[in-house]
């Protein structure tokens, strides 16, 4: 399967952008009900959550919480505002444009890493965990939700065939293994979580203290 590209992202997100919050509530009831609450949870300090799309995490995060959230779609941020804004989250949330895949932070100027649904349309998700790694403090979270190839033969088989058509329209990879590109960036793997046949990924992991 070929990697998508940023040009081929930003095509996907500004066709979608306009209904994007239905297809993703409807994905979340059957896939991933309760990940978005998981996920934001365990949220501490100052968070960068990457792919932030049009905010549907923002009404989760706890109190306390600053969030940068980083997309790459204009279309998207401006749902995200005008939802930070119905929310009246003030200066608790920075919406802004930016690449996972190169970010405009400094090392070790975060807490923590949001991610989901994300790596899967990222041109370059090595990246994106090697970045994600570089901003973070040591023993910085990032906690990730994804979707990625099922433990089921006969399922994965399915998700093949049905992935030429996720990247052609949806710049979405169907079967990729999100924990593979944590652990080359440094991460340590502290919980993995899955469900729906294995497709459905929940993952914890810590930038580690230096000895």
């Amino acid at each position: 399967m070929p990697q998508s590209s940023n040009e081929q992202v930003d095509r996907a997100y500004r066709r979608m952008a306009g209904f994007y919050d239905r297809q993703a509530r409807l994905v979340d009831r059957i896939m991933f009900a309760g990940s978005r609450e998981w996920a934001t949870a365990r949220a501490v300090g100052d968070v960068l959550e990457i792919g932030v799309g049009t905010g549907l995490n923002l009404p989760y995060y706890p109190r306390g919480i600053r969030v940068i959230g980083i997309d790459r779609s204009e279309s998207m941020l401006a749902v995200a505002r005008k939802r930070a804004a119905d929310l009246d989250l003030g200066d608790r949330v920075q919406l802004q444009r930016g690449d996972a895949q190169h970010l405009d932070l400094p090392d070790v100027s975060i807490d923590g890493v949001i991610s989901t649904c994300t790596m899967c349309s990222i041109p370059d998700p090595a990246a994106a965990a090697r970045e994600a790694f570089r901003v973070l403090r040591p023993g910085g979270r990032m906690v990730l939700v994804e979707h990625g190839p099922s433990t089921t033969p006969w399922v994965v088989t399915g998700q093949r065939l049905f992935e030429r058509f996720t990247f052609r329209f949806l710049a979405d990879h169907l079967t990729r293994d999100p924990v593979i590109f944590l652990t080359e960036a440094g991460f340590r793997i502290d919980e993995i979580y899955r469900a729906k046949a294995g497709i459905v990924f929940h993952v914890r992991a810590t930038k580690p203290v230096p000895a």
